[in-house]
Formats: C-alpha cells, structure tokens, sequence
C-alpha cells in the first residue's frame, strides 16, 4: 500500500528539518513549520539560495511553542546552542517574502546575535504573527505560514528513485530525500518504482500508487490519518536543491541538470514533488496509508 514513511518539519524557513513520528497537521501545514523566517536587518526573507550555511541551523520548537532552540551541525562547536523563549506580544515589524509585504514579530537580540555570527552577515528571526492571513494560490488555494508557497510538500521515494536512476546514467552520484525539503514522504510496494523509467500513468491509480514514480502530481484530494489534502501545484525546484544539507554549501550542477531534460511544467519551471493545502486538519503518523480519493493529469 502507499504508506507515509517520513514526516519533517522546518520550524525556520531554510534551516535544517526534524523528522517525526507523528505530527499535527494544522490549516497551515504541520504544526510549526515555516512558522519563523530569518531575515535581513531591513526585514528581507533569507534562504538556502543565497545563504546555504542556514543549513546548519537545527530548531527545536517545544509542543506548546513557547520554547526555541537553535543549535548548529558546524564541527567547530563554537557557535553553541541559544534556547530562547518565544514572543508573541512584541511589536509587529513589515517582512519581505518574494517581493510580498507580510508581518513579523521579531524574536529578539539574542536570536539576532547567534544567527548573525552562523551566517556571517546581520540577520534577525521573526515569528508570524497570529493574525497571519496569507493564503498561498494553486489549484486548491490555502493559509501558509512562511513557506515558499502552499503549506504542504509531498514526495514520494518512487520519485527520488528514478531520478537518482536517471543522474547515475549521467555519471551523477545519488542525492538524499533531504536536497528535496519534503514535509510528507510516501512509499508504495517492496520496488518502490525502481524498474519503471517512466513518469505517472494509469498503474499509479491503484492502492499502490507510491510505488510509480511522480504519481503524486496527479493526486488531487488524499487522505492521510484523519487529515485531508488539496492538490495545490506542483512543486518547482531552485537552487536549493543543489545545497548540500549536511555541509550548507552547494555541491555541483545537480539536481537541477538532469530535472531539466525530464521535468519540466506546461507553465514553466523544473518541478519535482507536489504542493498541497490543507483540507481537514488532523493527527498523521509515520505508517499512516495515503489514500488518494481524486485523480487529475498531471501538469506537464
């Protein structure tokens, strides 16, 4: 059957995620995730694209998320760890977040002072607000946190399987799920799509359709534990997919190289994986089955 087989959270935009057994999916996605983003001085969003050592950076939000940790893989050790305690009541400062003008609720000096000297460049952390009301577009359109589009990533390994195929025919070595930043992995029967060269078709319309490679971008309405998801888009790749996650540095041509031969959207973009919102939020678990309830064709 299709199961979920990993389940991430990123509670800083860019930084490094924490795998789950269970988690709370909320109408924005699982519970803390994207619900802080590092930003410039003058308030301007930082990523992986231009700030690949965010990479680095583990956050541990506490249950209540009250609480913040934030600690770093760099072998050196001097960085050390800052625990801090989470503001909500603070004065709201304006954030840029891809040319859009959103609110943030800035987290302090201590954060500032620890994330500066990781990065090597003036950086503060912001939190969204509660009144946050953004609502990412797609196909089926949904609240989000500060994430780059819709509040939910899924990736089957079907999918990574035959690209990592596909690389090694170039002489590329595999990539990790974690170059992908997925919030939900899925896996289909004991292959998982490892004899199949070829993208999505009618075979994914079964119980087993993790195990076919992309089926995901034709899965329009799932059902996961007692949660339910829209498809919103696919998800199109950039440059953070070339960051190496465990160095936070960038490492070569691919993924993108090879994405770009074989992945490519009608409406433009290299894609891999799909986005999704929030329909019914509810508990997932690591085994939970994903039940596709409505199929689409896929936007290629």
């Amino acid at each position: 059957m299709a199961d979920v087989v990993d389940l991430i959270c990123y509670p800083i935009k860019g930084c490094a995620g924490t795998s789950m057994s269970d988690a709370l999916l909320t109408p924005a996605g699982l519970a803390h995730d994207r619900s802080f983003m590092v930003v410039s001085e003058e308030g301007v969003y930082r990523t992986q694209r231009r700030h690949p050592r965010l990479a680095l950076i583990r956050p541990a939000v506490s249950a209540d998320g009250s609480r913040l940790t934030l600690d770093s893989t760099d072998t050196t050790g001097r960085y050390g760890t800052v625990h801090l305690d989470v503001t909500t009541s603070a004065p709201r400062r304006e954030v840029d977040l891809f040319g859009a003008s959103f609110q943030g609720i800035d987290q302090g000096d201590e954060a500032a002072a620890w994330l500066s000297e990781v990065l090597g460049t003036p950086s503060r952390l912001v939190r969204v607000p509660p009144e946050h009301d953004r609502v990412a577009d797609g196909l089926t359109p949904g609240p989000s946190g500060y994430a780059d589009s819709s509040a939910v990533h899924l990736l089957s390994r079907s999918s990574l399987a035959l690209l990592n195929r596909r690389m090694a025919e170039r002489g590329s070595p595999p990539l990790p799920m974690n170059r992908f930043r997925p919030n939900i992995v899925v896996a289909g029967g004991p292959g998982q799509g490892l004899d199949s060269d070829s993208d999505s078709d009618s075979d994914s319309d079964g119980g087993d359709w993790a195990a076919v490679p992309h089926a995901e971008d034709r899965a329009r309405r799932l059902a996961i534990g007692g949660a339910e998801l829209g498809y919103a888009k696919l998800a199109v790749r950039c440059a953070v997919t070339l960051v190496d996650q465990e160095a936070g540095a960038r490492r070569g041509p691919e993924p993108l190289r090879t994405l770009a031969r074989h992945r490519r959207a009608a409406s433009g973009g290299v894609v891999f994986g799909a986005k999704f919102s929030v329909l019914r939020p509810g508990k997932l678990s690591v085994g939970d089955e994903a039940v596709v309830q409505e199929w689409g064709e896929a936007e290629l």
